[in-house]
């Protein structure tokens, strides 16, 4: 079939991927490709669907924000939970007790090892499949069987092609591995908060979860196969992608963007963090992952106040209205700082859809940004673990017995297993925020969720040990308060805002990190980050136009971690859809059909 040309140009095409989802299929990338020069030279990210939390959140009993945010997401609904449970902690001035918080963090450490693993492993790590391969760089496949892999005697695979072959989908020796282990994280889970994905014995003040030895050392016995399991999984994906970067010359520049990077911090430290907001600077600094903003590869702040002031809600080319004629709720924070009426505590849900437009308004999503002083920064979380670790790196707050973070890197200890020795792991910060950095720091960041989780572990069963097995404080819910809480979700930032009147909510903004990365154009005419990391990446595909798959534009898009396809459409500027019919997990005919 020959593909079409556009009428801008001889050689460039216009070639859209709609919908890029794992859940509703709401996401759209569409682009346009310099054929003479093997370039993307636009991209617009698009979402079809429309969720309005924020209004019918309005009027509720403030106690049951957590269960209705947590439906949010069907993936990362405890993320959700959670976030909501420290906004509240906050708005009622209730501190846990130091065993339901070391509980939550059990929980999440869970979530982090069970989401990264199933999503690395079983859905983006498809697009690095001997198969995939195959399909769209045979000529990279033929040096992948002859490279022998580095680091062979610890993951047990002698070539990269082997590595390759063990990912692919439903018959690789890896990929059904992978699907097992995330049965065990997804337990783990369970025995901390009941159930997964939505919590239910999470709540303000701590948590329902009867504490005793036996249940941390359930989730011990599996946290300890999982440690097992990373010690091969970090030198495999070491081996795999450092090999792209040698097989390809250039390929660095597939995904990669400025270094704008935003990181809210995670797993609280009970000790410290009492949810003030007064006090939020300090025991932000204390959490497990470190919060922080990295501009051009500069640490600028570790505070979360700060955080906090600088967010901003852009609408650009989002289907809403202004509210600059709305209500303004919050004028100063709780320190007496002015908040703007961007701010979301200030923001107003208004949705006007219409016709898709690209010169105008083109999607549900909005354009949130952190002003630095002067500019509104299009922040992306590098899908999560890599703002993480490079703020972590950078902060050099973090000392434990397994994770420490040096100013340059961070470093992570897993103890002896049942057949493996001891073993270290190094990340250092990269030279770029690219497609193939953002994987490699996820597959790193699962060894720190189970490193932290050995920690968490000691630390729970200390305060059982030592008589502390309350789990829960009562609490009351005043009649105004303003609150925020900030975590990290799997992928990425997560805050919740919110502000209480009359013992009700009166307004309640939830901001997960898609809307950060996959944000559209904003006011200024500054793209989101997917469509800015997109746009400016190099095609080295070796596929003509008739068969071409847009491989390095989906290895661009899925290195956020973005909720991935159910199904994949490729058409073209006349309108014409290529008749190929994929599978629920859209990865072509890697996946045999």
């Amino acid at each position: 079939m020959t593909t079409p040309k556009t009428a801008t140009g001889d050689n460039l095409v216009e070639m859209s991927w709609d919908p890029i989802t794992r859940i509703v299929g709401s996401l759209g990338i569409y682009t346009k490709i310099d054929w003479a020069a093997k370039r993307v030279v636009e991209c617009h990210s698009t979402s079809s669907v429309f969720r309005g939390y924020s209004i019918f959140m309005k009027g509720k009993d403030p106690r049951d924000a957590h269960f209705i945010t947590s439906r949010i997401c069907g993936i990362c609904g405890d993320n959700h939970a959670t976030c909501s449970v420290y906004t509240q902690n906050m708005a009622y001035g209730v501190r846990p007790p130091h065993l339901g918080e070391w509980i939550i963090n059990l929980g999440e450490s869970a979530e982090y090892m069970f989401d990264h693993n199933i999503f690395q492993e079983n859905l983006v790590g498809v697009d690095y499949c001997e198969r995939m391969v195959r399909e769209t760089n045979p000529g990279v496949l033929e040096q992948a069987n002859r490279a022998e892999a580095p680091h062979a005697g610890e993951h047990g695979y002698r070539t990269i092609g082997d590595i390759m072959r063990s990912l692919n989908p439903l018959e690789g020796e890896f990929y059904r591995e992978a699907l097992q282990v995330s049965r065990t994280t997804r337990e783990m889970f369970c025995l901390m908060e009941g159930r997964h994905v939505h919590p239910s014995t999470l709540y303000p003040g701590g948590v329902g979860t009867v504490a005793t030895v036996q249940l941390f050392t359930d989730y011990l016995t599996r946290l300890m196969r999982y440690v097992e399991f990373m010690k091969r999984v970090v030198p495999m994906h070491d081996d795999l992608f450092d090999f792209f970067y040698e097989a390809i010359p250039g390929y660095e520049e597939v995904g990669r963007r400025r270094m704008l990077l935003g990181c809210w911090g995670s797993l609280n430290d009970p000790r410290f963090c009492d949810f003030t907001y007064r006090n939020m600077a300090d025991w932000g600094r204390k959490m497990f992952v470190t919060p922080g903003v990295v501009i051009d590869g500069e640490l600028v702040t570790t505070s979360l106040v700060d955080i906090n002031l600088g967010i901003r809600i852009l609408l650009g080319s989002s289907f809403y209205e202004d509210w600059e004629d709305q209500e303004m709720f919050v004028a100063a924070d709780p320190l007496g700082n002015p908040v703007d009426r961007r701010h979301p505590w200030n923001q107003h849900t208004i949705p006007r859809p219409a016709k898709r437009d690209f010169d105008d308004k083109y999607s549900w999503t909005m354009s949130p940004r952190w002003f630095d002083g002067t500019d509104h920064l299009a922040l992306d979380t590098g899908g999560g673990p890599l703002a993480r670790l490079w703020t972590t790196a950078l902060a050099d707050l973090v000392h434990t017995p397994y994770v420490n973070s040096t100013g340059h890197s961070v470093r992570i200890d897993l103890p002896r297993t049942a057949t493996r020795p001891a073993a270290g792991f190094e990340w250092k910060i990269p030279q770029w925020s690219n497609a193939l950095e953002r994987n490699r720091a996820r597959t790193y960041f699962q060894a720190y969720a189970a490193a932290m989780a050995l920690y968490f572990v000691e630390q729970a069963l200390g305060e059982i040990r030592g008589g502390h097995t309350k789990t829960w404080e009562k609490f009351t819910v005043p009649d105004e308060a303003v609150s925020c809480g900030f975590t990290e979700a799997v992928r990425g930032g997560l805050s919740h805002h919110m502000v209480i009147r009359g013992g009700k909510i009166a307004n309640y903004h939830p901001y997960p990190p898609t809307p950060w990365n996959g944000s559209v154009r904003d006011s200024f005419g500054t793209p989101g980050p997917y469509e800015d990391a997109v746009q400016n990446t190099p095609i080295f595909e070796e596929n003509t136009q008739e068969n071409f798959k847009g491989i390095d534009i989906m290895r661009t898009v899925r290195s956020f971690d973005p909720c991935l396809p159910c199904g994949v459409h490729m058409n073209l500027s006349t309108g014409k859809v290529i008749d190929k019919v994929h599978t629920p997990h859209a990865f072509g005919s890697a996946l045999g059909e």
